[in-house]
């Protein structure tokens, strides 16, 4: 019963992953839909709203597809079936990439107010599936890149992104943001934003990939910012601010501390 419960999650997720690069293809309009930034009325194209990242962000999605692609083939190998940490991540990784592929159709269809529950889930799956990497150990280097790298990139994007759909549903509904400016509320949400990271980084003992891809995320939004369509300085310059915070802690957090020498132990030279 075991074994069979075990071979029931690997193919979970292969088919997940299955359906979440198809998803990827229909989203970047190679498979006949309509690419993400201009579908749904361009809600969220580059210069929709002062979040949105710059198109070139989302050159970010290459590298955390091919390692979830190759994560579902590499735990569907025998020697994965009954590894413990396996165990635990495998029907939330599968959830993450259905979830993924609901956003997309979600975003086709038009129904772009249905995206922010289905991200905002994402997000809480994926953090969920960062604490069980931060609570397990990686047996191998492969298991390392696979698991800890691609899942810590895409937790980091989805932060970014998650803040930028947000936006990109209130602009098109009409929010006027309560008499504040939009550089205001853009230099509040990359603030949220960077706090994001820097606790990330703190939870995550300065992991690198959640920081590089929020960061990478952040950089984009001040690129499109400074050089785009929709111009905003103070935007920008928060965004700049966040990524030197965020880096910042996470470079901190990974330098060993000092070790204290005891009274009795001769100092080296």
């Amino acid at each position: 019963m075991t074994v069979s419960r075990d071979l029931l999650r690997q193919g979970t997720v292969l088919l997940s992953a299955i359906l979440a690069l198809v998803g990827s293809f229909i989203g970047s309009g190679a498979a006949g839909g309509t690419p993400i930034q201009t579908a749904s009325g361009g809600a969220l194209a580059a210069d929709a709203t002062p979040i949105a990242p710059g198109g070139p962000a989302f050159a970010i999605w290459t590298p955390i597809y091919a390692g979830l692609v190759l994560y579902a083939i590499w735990q569907f190998l025998p020697r994965q079936k009954t590894d413990p940490r396996q165990r635990r991540l495998g029907y939330a990784i599968a959830a993450s990439l259905l979830l993924n592929a609901a956003w997309i159709l979600s975003v086709q269809f038009d129904l772009l107010w249905l995206s922010v529950p289905v991200i905002v889930l994402l997000l809480a799956v994926l953090v969920w599936i960062f604490l069980i990497v931060l609570d397990t150990r990686p047996r191998t280097l492969i298991e390392t890149v696979l698991v800890d790298g691609t899942l810590g990139l895409y937790l980091g994007w989805v932060c970014v992104a998650t803040a930028a759909n947000i936006t990109a549903v209130l602009v098109a509904a009409g929010f006027t943001g309560f008499g504040l400016s939009p550089d205001v509320w853009g230099v509040v949400v990359i603030a949220v934003a960077g706090l994001v990271g820097v606790l990330l980084a703190v939870v995550g003992r300065g992991r690198l990939t959640p920081t590089l891809a929020l960061c990478w995320g952040l950089a984009w939004v001040a690129v499109a910012r400074l050089t785009g369509d929709l111009l905003s300085t103070p935007t920008a310059v928060a965004a700049i601010v966040a990524v030197v915070a965020v880096v910042a802690v996470t470079v901190v957090l990974r330098v060993p501390a000092p070790r204290r020498l005891s009274a009795a132990e001769p100092v080296r030279a």
